[in-house]
């Protein structure tokens, strides 16, 4: 928090994710915004999930194969994405013979490693950004071999165009 203005703390847009995070249940009903000095009234994120806590006791441990089976089922993402057919949305952004095999080939492997749940958070993702004008780096590192992470829309570097093999990323 900064200074105070007539007796109110003005907020910064750090804190009041610091607060949100913290306190789900709770709203704020006045704030004083640092930046344009915003008012808002009754500030609202219904459109936000609520932030799950991790149980970290001794006994709260167990596999990673069964964790990674119990969380995979809460990405905190509409129920829309959750069942959203990410294979018929990529192939279907497909310009070809080639791109399909390509895609297909990815395809395969995601699926043989259970990343289909993290190929639709991370379509929710750019779907969420986009619709929010947030910007993100066109790619980096070995993610731009993924013709499949192109097609969602994750970075905008072609791997066919360059000639990238997929192992460099799913090794």
């Amino acid at each position: 928090m900064r200074d105070t203005i007539f007796g109110q703390q003005i907020l910064t847009e750090d804190d009041l994710c610091n607060f949100y995070l913290s306190n789900p249940d709770e709203k704020i009903k006045r704030a004083i915004v640092e930046g344009d000095i915003k008012f808002a009234e009754e500030l609202e994120l219904s459109d936000v999930p609520k932030i799950q806590s991790w149980n970290n006791e001794p006994e709260s441990f167990i596999e990673v194969s069964e964790w990674d089976s119990h969380y995979q089922q809460k990405w905190l993402m509409p129920d829309e994405y959750k069942e959203f057919d990410i294979a018929k949305f990529v192939l279907d952004q497909c310009d070809g013979y080639v791109e399909l095999q390509r895609a297909g080939q990815e395809l395969l492997i995601f699926q043989e490693r259970g990343l289909f749940p993290l190929l639709r958070y991370l379509k929710y993702l750019v779907d969420t950004m986009r619709k929010n004008n947030i910007v993100w780096g066109v790619g980096r590192g070995s993610s731009i071999a993924s013709f499949v992470l192109f097609l969602i829309g994750v970075h905008r570097i072609n791997s066919l165009y360059y000639d990238l093999s997929i192992d460099e990323f799913l090794k």
